[in-house]
């Protein structure tokens, strides 16, 4: 573990026991499955770093109550319906170093469980009573659900933009991470210019999040990983490691690249000279710059907030986004 990771953990333990707590608390399902499925997935070693930038922002706000973890289990919940449907369309086999849950529930089951808790974030915000967070996470579910549709539309399409990729990313992940912190901002009645930088930080860090995980598609050990490294390119999704690498290889190298993404079935030596192309025409470097770049954009964001721990806690998570494994 990292000595910035262990930083964050460090200065959060309470925040994560709060957020594990109401997680558990607020699931209440009414049939033992939904809570089997559910907690399949769940309680399989997620970062909850979801729920945690909701109660960083309250807590940079002002605000310390207790009663902001149960809120915060929206965004895990969000989170966890969000997979939950991935890995059925993707026809995924693993998550967390785990089966998929439909590949033992069945496909039926899965989605259904997602559907619970997309209802079940919904019926939390609701006893907030505030309508800015009704409405957040109502538009946290209707962009999530184009993301999707988007990436769907466009899997295995050799001249997807880098523009086009961005859209997908924010609707898939940044939007939730940017509700997040906005909801925290709300919860603690601040003011509309902090509502804003935390926000932009949320929209920021949640963009550099999601290219650093594209990354790690090409980098990482897939034990670390909990999935099988390739999976974005074997199930026809191009990140932008790809997208650059095709629009800068030669003729004879894009022509490798065309053929690794329009068959899903290729080898590890396929997937090896793929990771060497990645490098010679330096798709890896040039995601990581600019995914660096919207780290910094996040942690400028919070130049308005006042030194306190919470604030600097925000500002390690925004660095450890690129340096994690996992």
């Amino acid at each position: 573990m990292s000595l910035l990771k262990k930083k964050i953990i460090s200065e959060v333990k309470n925040d994560l026991a709060d957020i594990e707590e109401a997680v558990k608390n607020n699931l209440n399902p009414y049939f033992d499955l939904v809570s089997d499925i559910a907690s399949h997935i769940l309680f399989a070693g997620g970062k909850r770093l979801r729920p945690l930038l909701m109660i960083l922002s309250a807590k940079i706000c002002g605000n310390t109550k207790k009663d902001s973890a149960a809120i915060s289990s929206i965004f895990e919940y969000l989170h966890t319906a969000s997979l939950l449907h991935d890995d059925l369309i993707d026809d995924a086999s693993m998550r967390r170093g785990k089966p998929v849950a439909h590949s033992i529930w069945g496909n039926a089951a899965a989605v259904l469980t997602g559907d619970f808790l997309l209802a079940r974030s919904l019926s939390i915000a609701t006893k907030t009573g505030i309508p800015e967070v009704i409405e957040a996470i109502a538009e946290i579910t209707e962009y999530m659900s184009q993301g999707e549709i988007f990436q769907l539309m466009n899997k295995q399409r050799l001249d997807l933009s880098e523009k086009e990729y961005m859209e997908i990313i924010k609707c898939k992940t940044a939007v939730l991470f940017r509700g997040a912190c906005r909801t925290g901002a709300l919860v603690a009645g601040a003011s509309r210019d902090k509502k804003d930088a935390l926000s932009l930080y949320g929209m920021n860090l949640g963009i550099a999040f999601q290219m650093a995980d594209d990354l790690l598609d090409y980098t990482a050990d897939s034990k670390l990983l909990g999935k099988k490294t390739g999976a974005d390119i074997r199930e026809g999704k191009l990140t932008l490691p790809v997208i650059y690498a095709l629009n800068q290889a030669d003729s004879k190298d894009r022509r490798f690249i065309e053929t690794i993404i329009k068959n899903k079935d290729f080898n590890l030596s396929d997937f090896t000279n793929l990771q060497e192309l990645l490098k010679k025409y330096k798709s890896l470097s040039y995601t990581k710059k600019i995914a660096n770049d919207y780290v910094e954009k996040a942690k400028t964001s919070l130049d308005i907030f006042k030194p306190v721990k919470a604030r600097e806690t925000l500002l390690d998570i925004a660095d450890y986004a690129m340096v994690r494994k996992t």
